[in-house]
């Protein structure tokens, strides 16, 4: 939305009818140039190649989607389709280097022994997942013809947070932002971050 209220054409697509149903509810208290920016389509991310002509878009955010692919393969083939010459493919990742932080963390040890040594794990709903590792996105996406520029670690300090913790307000909220903010661009607190957030350029 925020991506919209600046000016931008917006095309969102998610499997989900009742996602799709939350958002057009949102959208329908925006502003009508607003919303008029915004196109909302119902279907499978691996339908991209027949929804989109080959370099549509000049930014494609891909987010929490790759965790729930057994095969990445041809959504990535997808992504790189659909990009144009200059865009940018923005991909948020289960961060596979540091799968077994959590369970550690939370003394999970029988979870924690199992993620060294793979890229399953089962996701604070109870689904079944599975993680990316750095390096091997990185050569994935430069495989098509996408170069990762910038790369940074998502929820460093708060992914151990009980998923109905109250957020905390005023000053404790900013300083848990610019601590997460500094550890996600920073070395070595990146690297054990529970997500990956890349940017790749074409």
């Amino acid at each position: 939305m925020l991506l919209a209220r600046r000016g931008h054409l917006i095309t969102g697509l998610d499997s989900s009818p009742q996602l799709i149903d939350d958002f057009r509810a949102t959208l329908a208290r925006e502003p009508a140039d607003v919303a008029g920016r915004v196109r909302l389509l119902h279907g499978d991310a691996e339908a991209i190649p027949d929804l989109f002509r080959r370099s549509t878009f000049d930014v494609v955010l891909c987010h929490g989607v790759l965790m729930y692919l057994a095969d990445p393969t041809p959504l990535l083939d997808a992504l790189a389709g659909v990009v144009a010459p200059g865009g940018m493919v923005s991909l948020l990742v289960r961060n596979g280097d540091a799968l077994a932080m959590r369970p550690g963390l939370l003394s999970d040890w029988d979870s924690a022994r199992h993620a060294f040594d793979g890229d399953a794990y089962l996701n604070r709903i109870g689904v079944s997942a599975r993680a990316d590792r750095l390096h091997d996105l990185t050569v994935a996406l430069s495989q098509r013809r996408l170069t990762v520029s910038q790369w940074y670690g998502v929820r460093v300090f708060t992914d151990t947070a009980p998923t109905d913790a109250v957020l905390p307000q005023g000053a404790d909220l900013d300083a848990i932002l610019e601590c997460e903010e500094r550890a996600g661009r920073t070395d070595p607190y990146r690297h054990v971050a529970a997500l990956l957030h890349l940017i790749a350029h074409r």
